[in-house]
Order: structure tokens, then sequence, then C-alpha cells
């Protein structure tokens, strides 16, 4: 079972150019769309977060089971459901507006009990590691499980907006790498982070995927490992949630190359070539039908087969 845990949020989606275009809400959340994305490939998947039990809140959790996520792990309240408005540029890419406060996403409370025993690996990052006070519980469930040696995936997606404070939200996101096995960001969170890859492998996770959007996907490993796979080419309606797909997708085949273990450095570290090709190339495929769609609208197992 692989947990993912963050945010969810809606989506509204412009229908058009300018300003007055009408928005169109669409189910949302870099972690929510990783889990339901996971859950599409075929992965048996919790969603660990908190929802809200307003109109939105109850379409969220209807997607998440729509997909075959387990909700065990959702803790719910009656604060409203937080709103990301995106902007589209001329080549689909996104950015957002949020309004989040007091929203229940962010006062989301660390578990008292660790995550089950059949939990193999830990997705987590974008606003739910920025927004207090739930960051700080994430952040605790991330060292806590770390510690107890579970694969572990990073994903910053960061939000520039949301961010009050950037030097110490660097600051910050060094101090979780110790416990990260694999971090993928985008060559945007790289800029912006300022640091290096060869730097963040030092600082502990076992391997970096970078996405470089229309020019495809690197990985660099602690073992010595480099390898670039080109992007699959074809029609773009926009790039939301793109990023989070390949999350999906890297931790979904990882599994069937057997690196989701309590040895995830050494698992990661042992992935030959060839075993980051395969795996670079599916999450290359998934990403591209989610951006010939509007929306977060990840691919199924099906869309994917040889």
């Amino acid at each position: 079972m692989i947990v993912v845990a963050g945010e969810s949020l809606i989506d509204l989606v412009p229908q058009g150019t300018g300003a007055l275009a009408p928005l169109l809400p669409r189910l949302g959340g870099g972690p929510y769309n990783t889990a339901v994305a996971l859950g599409r490939l075929g992965a048996r998947t919790t969603f660990c977060s908190r929802v809200s039990t307003d109109g939105f809140g109850e379409a969220l959790v209807d997607g998440l089971r729509a997909a075959g996520v387990d909700t065990s792990l959702l803790q719910r309240g009656p604060e409203p459901t937080t709103l990301a408005v995106a902007t589209l540029g001329a080549d689909g890419s996104a950015g957002y507006g949020f309004y989040a406060e007091g929203s229940a996403d962010r006062l989301f409370e660390l578990p008292a009990a660790p995550l089950p025993s059949g939990v193999r690996a830990l997705a987590l990052g974008t606003c739910s590691l920025v927004l207090e006070p739930g960051a700080s519980a994430y952040e605790a469930l991330l060292r806590r499980e770390a510690g107890r040696g579970l694969f572990t995936l990073l994903d910053p997606n960061v939000r520039a907006g949301l961010i009050p404070d950037p030097d110490a939200y660097r600051a910050r996101f060094e101090s979780w790498l110790p416990y990260v096995s694999l971090l993928k960001l985008s060559e945007d969170d790289a800029a912006w982070l300022g640091g290096s890859v060869e730097e963040w492998l030092a600082a502990g996770p076992a391997a970096v995927v970078l996405t470089r959007g229309a020019e495809g996907l690197t990985v660099r490993t602690r073992g010595g490992a480099a390898l670039d796979v080109p992007a699959v080419r074809g029609e773009v309606a926009d790039t939301i949630g793109a990023g989070d797909t390949v999350n999906a997708a890297l931790l979904h085949r990882l599994s069937a190359h057997g690196a989701l273990s309590a040895g995830a450095p050494a698992a990661l570290s042992a992935l030959a070539t060839a075993a980051w090709a395969d795996i670079l190339a599916f999450a290359a495929r998934a990403a591209a039908i989610t951006c010939s769609r509007p929306g977060a609208d990840p691919p199924y197992a099906t869309e994917l087969a040889p």
C-alpha cells in the first residue's frame, strides 16, 4: 500500500481568456491528484489528510472512492475547502492563487498511531508543507515514518505566493532531505529553491527526478546513475496535474521493480539504468495523457497498457 498525505482542494479553471472568464470547479490539490492517479493505475492507495464536510469536501471524497483510494486515514471537519484559482498560459502552463485561510486541509493533525505495517511508501508535498499548523504535522509524519524505514517521496511543488519567508522555507526544505528517499521536483522548483541536484543527493535522497516540461525527465542517483528521457509529444490542453501524475507513475513503476522497501536508499541506488529508463518512460507517457485533457484528469491503467 502507498499512503499519500497532503491537501485536497478545488481548482477553479478558466474556460476562456480574460479575468472574467467563467471558472469550472475541478477536484485537485497536488497530493490529492497523486492519490487519484495511483488509484487509477491500480495501486493500493490510501489518502491521509483533513477534508471538509462541505459540498466540495464530499465531492473530493467521492472522487477518491471512485478511483479506488482508501479513505480510512481521512480526518473530517466543518472548515471550508481550499480554493485554487488557476490562470493558464498560452502553452497550457498553470499558475494559481489560493483561498486557504481557515480551511480544513491546513488543520491536519499527526495521526497518533504509525502508518499500518502493510504500507510501503509515503508521498508528501505542495501546499501541505507550507500552511500551518498542518505543515508541522505533515513534517512530523515524514520524520516519524522515515525514521521507521519507510520509503518516502517528496515533491515540493513550490507555490511561491503561499510562502511568506522564502529563505526560511528553503532552510526547512533542506531539513527534510535526510528523511527523503526520492526527491521529485520541476525545473522551476529547482530554480526557485536555488540548490543543485548534487547538493540534494549529498543531503539524503537516494535519487532525484527532475521534470523538464516538454524536454522530458531526468534522474540522478547517489549511486551515480544518470539518465534523460524525452517527453511524449502530443496535444496539450493544460499542464494541471501533470507533475502529480509523474509522482504516481514513479511510485507505481518503482513498486513493479521491487524498489519500494525498507531499504529504500539501497534499493534505489541498485536500480539498473534500464530499470530507470522504463520507470521514466512510463511517467512521461502518463503525464502526456494528463496534459492532453483539461484539469487534473490522470490516466487509467488501461490507457497505459503496452
